[in-house]
């Protein structure tokens, strides 16, 4: 897996579907893709991740079972993260039993690529905006809405500030894609003619002085291509 690709994990034993989907999602660097093919394989992936994936797609109908099924027993187990189901029927009884059973979204086959992509990004922007939202950064958890990064090994809580909190946020969606300092100023700042690439410059560097063993040497918040991005791998975890 690539440094700042978000996964996501396919449960569909059409083939051919998840070669699409799983190539759709990993065009741009921003997702990467595992795949399952039946419940008891999906469970063993979810089991095996410790909570990494970012989202689920999730067939109805699968040879084992049903797809309801798992997301009531994995919402009951604690998982939080977006879970779209995918289904043969659109009768409003199976999609009111879908979202009764705890998934976010819920899309008929056939169904339009850019329509999934775009649902998807909305389950996912409006989840990484919750309460809930835990995403792993290095050796770091970080809850945006407490604007707090753990370091579970050394029993250590680093405090950031709002806008601190606003980068890391932003870097993270981007993937493995670098963030031009004026996308990040304007995404952050908003349009401030007041507030200057310096400004952002400043964050950054108390932003390193908190998170990397060497802020001199950044590895986990590099410079590249005219700004910034997140190598989560650039240090252990």
């Amino acid at each position: 897996m690539m440094a700042g690709e978000r996964p996501i994990l396919i449960v569909d034993d059409d083939i051919v579907l998840r070669a699409t989907l799983a190539e759709q999602l990993a065009v741009d660097g921003e997702f990467t893709v595992v795949e399952a093919t039946s419940l008891a394989e999906a469970e063993e992936k979810l089991g095996e991740g410790g909570g990494r994936f970012n989202a689920v797609i999730l067939d109805v109908g699968l040879p084992d079972g049903d797809g309801r099924d798992l997301t009531a027993r994995l919402r009951r187990q604690g998982l939080k993260v977006p879970i779209i189901m995918l289904t043969g029927s659109d009768e409003e009884s199976d999609i009111v039993r879908g979202l009764e059973s705890g998934a976010n979204d819920y899309i008929a086959k056939p169904f339009r690529l850019a329509e999934l992509l775009a649902r998807l990004r909305a389950q996912m922007r409006s989840f990484e905006s919750s309460e809930d939202a835990v995403f792993a950064i290095g050796p770091y958890t970080f809850r945006p809405s407490a604007k707090m990064l753990m370091e579970p090994t050394r029993n250590r809580r680093i405090r950031l500030t709002e806008k601190e909190a606003a980068i890391l946020k932003y870097l993270y969606r981007a993937g493995a894609k670098p963030v031009p300092r004026q996308v990040l100023l304007n995404e952050v700042w908003g349009y401030n003619a007041a507030v200057t690439t310096h400004t952002l410059e400043t964050h950054i560097y108390r932003l390193r002085q908190k998170i990397e063993p060497d802020p001199a040497n950044a590895r986990l918040l590099v410079t590249e291509g005219g700004g910034y991005r997140l190598d989560p791998e650039g240090i252990d975890a």
